[in-house]
């Protein structure tokens, strides 16, 4: 005879419920639709609004810089870039240090543009957000960093180990900093003189007779 099933026994997952790659990217439609809500129409889209941010504060960047710091692919980049240029948010010049090097920056039209919707940006991020409850809202946003950043090291060719070691050495340091403030607070106080003592104990002192005057 087959054995049934307990009734509390967990329905099995189905294959997209259990997928990371299909469940980030319909995070990622959620968050482009709310960002798209917020934004309004007409205007900048995520991506323009993440390589004006990338300028912002910079005397130029080049097209590699613009894309490690994005993340956005080089030849997306590039024709975004150049149609960015052509509305007049961006500008290309040549590098004063390297004549054959190009950098694009931040024109001034691009800039009032980053700043009217910087305010839009925050209200669609906390928007995004309130999905969860605030105790997870701060692990959420790590998790996506950590993921961010083990994929960059993965590609630079740098081993996650060497990685991981030089992380735990810092954490080690800073434990130790740590106990050593905390053993600091726990050092009884050193003990005043006798007469010191009695002068806090009685809050009064004791002084020696004056000599009576001929």
């Amino acid at each position: 005879m087959k054995k049934s099933k307990p009734s509390d026994a967990p329905e099995p997952r189905s294959t997209l419920e259990g997928s990371p790659a299909h469940l980030l990217h319909r995070v990622l439609q959620i968050a482009l639709d709310i960002y798209n809500e917020t934004a309004g129409e007409g205007a900048l889209t995520q991506r323009q609004f993440a390589v004006l941010q990338a300028l912002d504060g910079s005397e130029g960047l080049s097209q590699t810089d613009l894309v490690k710091i994005t993340g956005i692919d080089r030849s997306t980049l590039a024709d975004l870039v150049a149609r960015m240029i052509a509305k007049e948010l961006l500008v290309r010049e040549r590098s004063a240090t390297d004549a054959r090097a190009n950098l694009v920056q931040l024109a001034p039209a691009g800039k009032t543009a980053l700043d009217e919707m910087q305010p839009r940006v925050l209200q669609a991020d906390e928007k995004i957000l309130s999905l969860l409850s605030p105790p997870k809202r701060d692990s959420f946003v790590k998790l996506l960093r950590k993921i961010t950043a083990a994929r960059e090291v993965e590609l630079s060719g740098e081993t996650p180990v060497r990685k991981a070691k030089a992380d735990k050495k810092t954490d080690k340091k800073k434990k130790k900093h740590k106990l050593s403030a905390k053993k600091l607070k726990k050092l009884p106080m050193p003990a005043l003189s006798d007469g010191a003592s009695e002068a806090v104990a009685g809050q009064d002192l004791v002084h020696a007779p004056v000599p009576e005057q001929a």
